[in-house]
């Protein structure tokens, strides 16, 4: 008997890994990935534990969720019913490859509002279409007994009753097992942070055929939009700046103070005489220069660099352009 877990690398799934190994039966964790979560929690609680785990890419299903999701949004762009059901469905099809029986994950009720409630739950064990081999170890005496405790794969006796958002039940037993390093719970996807949300809301706006490198972008710096056609990504600091500087593709402007300290500016689109000279104003601004001086600001563009005089303002000035 084998079983393929879920697996975040949170304490809520190294506990539904060890209720199940408990029991005598083998487990294999599956971590997916994307730009708005990765897989680094994940690899190394596995590695703390021995617990072999697959990662699985599901950039392309996920963006197509985001887009339209059936079941809506919670506060940010996630969609965390549907993206849930995702994840269940791929472990589904995986479960014959990996030689499993069923499905684990470390949910818990009552502690996520959107997801993790008995509605919710129910939702995305249905759409999943593995309604029969989904378990959740730590909540599983709240829910519903599944086909796998009747069929007497495991004792339901064995499994856990948690609920709401309290983690002193998950620590005790933490103690029990054995699980000294775990990491703090913290939100690992980015779809639910505000700032990035609004980002990526205006990539999908403006720009309908976006690559994941526009994606990697939306993780750095200030955004403005310019206009349509036209946004640029300010650095914050140095490793900020490298970073744009590794994703420019051919086409992009890169704006950089010649004399001062500051930001590497990324700018996407053809830029008009004017966008330019609002940009270097920014660039400006944002950089080490004294406030309303006149500084030297290097363009270049794929391998053609110009310079231009610009003239810095008080960063107020653009807060309407602010993404």
């Amino acid at each position: 008997m084998k079983a393929l877990a879920l697996f975040s690398g949170g304490l809520d799934s190294i506990l539904a890994v060890k209720l199940i190994q408990e029991q005598g039966i083998g487990v294999i964790g599956i971590c997916f990935e994307t730009p708005f979560f990765s897989s680094e929690k994940a690899t190394q609680s596995a590695q703390n534990m021995g617990l072999p785990l697959r990662i699985v890419d599901i950039t392309d299903s996920l963006l197509k969720i985001v887009l339209k999701p059936k079941h809506g949004y919670g506060k940010g762009l996630n969609p965390c019913i549907d993206c849930h059901a995702l994840m269940f469905n791929i472990a589904g099809e995986m479960l014959k490859k990996e030689g499993a029986d069923f499905i684990i994950s470390g949910e818990v009720i009552g502690q996520r509002p959107m997801s993790q409630n008995l509605r919710s739950l129910s939702i995305i064990v249905r759409d999943s279409g593995f309604k029969d081999l989904i378990l959740r170890p730590l909540s599983a005496k709240r829910l519903s007994e599944t086909l796998l405790e009747k069929e007497g794969w495991l004792i339901r006796e064995r499994l856990l009753g948690l609920s709401g958002r309290s983690r002193q039940p998950q620590m005790k037993l933490a103690k029990k097992f054995g699980v000294k390093e775990y990491p703090a719970p913290a939100g690992g996807c980015l779809l639910t942070e505000g700032v990035f949300s609004r980002r990526l809301k205006d990539l999908i706006y403006f720009n309908a055929k976006f690559s994941r490198r526009d994606i990697e972008l939306l993780k750095q710096g200030r955004h403005f939009r310019v206009s349509e056609k036209t946004k640029i990504v300010v650095g914050r600091n140095q490793k900020e700046n490298e970073i744009i500087i590794s994703l420019r593709r051919e086409g992009d402007t890169i704006f950089t103070v010649e004399s001062f300290p500051g930001p590497t500016v990324l700018a996407t689109g053809d830029l008009s005489p004017e966008e330019i000279e609002l940009v270097a104003s920014i660039t400006v601004s944002y950089s080490d220069a004294y406030a309303k001086q006149s500084v030297a600001i290097r363009l270049t563009i794929d391998s053609k660099h110009q310079t231009l005089l610009a003239n810095g303002k008080e960063k107020s000035n653009f807060h309407r352009f602010m993404i």
